[in-house]
């Protein structure tokens, strides 16, 4: 089988993602890994917060890069800025499309599953946080389903996630 441009670029990330990267570095702040992303994926991140990769959402495999690359490779590459969380809209509609598409549910690998959901928990929208949890108790496990939890406290007392108040303080200075 021969893969398209966008198909090898999605292959690309996803491979990057599961199989280059361990698990510990997804969510740790390591400047390397962050330039790492940036250098590798960072044109892509544009593009896809600029809506020109429209055509990802068709299969499973590209749109999970997609989701990738607008809410968790964002967050490398605009580390600390607003832009950071620019694609979480679009991935927060990407997520519950691959659940009515039985994208998540087909998926045999629980850190795909993980990282299709992973949006709806990033969401500042309380009920969007809220019918996270069971998805991810479901269908990701139990540690993810504890940080949702804990995002609904935070929104519940603060409305927002305060650690995006201190990207927006960064900006201004």
């Amino acid at each position: 089988m021969v893969l398209t441009e966008p198909a090898k670029e999605a292959d690309g990330i996803l491979r990057f993602w599961f199989e280059d990267c361990h698990p510990w570095q997804w969510f740790r702040h390591n400047p390397h890994f962050d330039l790492n992303i940036k250098e590798r994926f960072g044109d892509l991140c544009y593009s896809a917060q600029a809506g020109d990769l429209a055509d990802w959402t068709q299969d499973a495999a590209s749109a999970l890069a997609l989701v990738l690359l607008l809410d968790q490779f964002s967050r490398h590459v605009w580390r600390g800025e607003l832009r950071a969380f620019a694609g979480d809209a679009r991935a927060v509609i990407l997520s519950r499309d691959s659940l009515r598409q039985g994208w998540v549910q087909r998926e045999t690998e629980r850190a795909r599953r993980q990282f299709w959901l992973m949006p709806l928990l990033h969401s500042e929208d309380i009920e969007t946080v809220e019918s996270a949890i069971p998805l991810l108790e479901e269908w990701a496990d139990d540690d993810t389903a504890r940080i949702a939890r804990h995002h609904r406290e935070v929104l519940l007392r603060h409305g927002h996630y305060p650690w995006r108040k201190s990207a927006t303080r960064a900006e201004r200075r």
